[in-house]
């Protein structure tokens, strides 16, 4: 089904703090700034936030770059229809914090913080 697909990237749970998953993360943000996110909050320029398909919104994440190792912590207020093998869809602000942007996906590890 439809649903195996969006849900099938993270195979993270709530309970899952301390868990770390590796796959693909892209970005997402110009054109879309002043939308509101799943959240309601309105997606705005160079903020820390992610949209994930399973992780309750407000969970923080700690995403890593696996190849450079640089690290990130933001905040889950989206939803999206994701990609099969990727895990996270970084707002632009993040994706700047590592250098994803001009790549436009790289492979990370994200662990769950709270």
């Amino acid at each position: 089904s439809h649903d195996e697909v969006i849900n099938e990237p993270s195979q993270l749970q709530p309970d899952d703090a301390g868990r770390t998953v590796v796959g693909r993360a892209t970005w997402y943000g110009p054109g879309l700034y002043g939308n509101k996110t799943a959240s309601g909050d309105v997606l705005e320029k160079n903020t820390l936030t992610a949209a994930h398909s399973t992780l309750p919104l407000g969970t923080r994440v700690k995403v890593t770059r696996e190849d450079t190792n640089e690290s990130v912590i933001v905040v889950i207020n989206d939803r999206k229809p994701f990609k099969k093998g990727t895990v996270i869809d970084l707002a632009h602000g993040a994706a700047d914090e590592l250098d994803i942007d001009d790549d436009g996906e790289a492979i990370v590890s994200i662990e769950v913080l709270d």
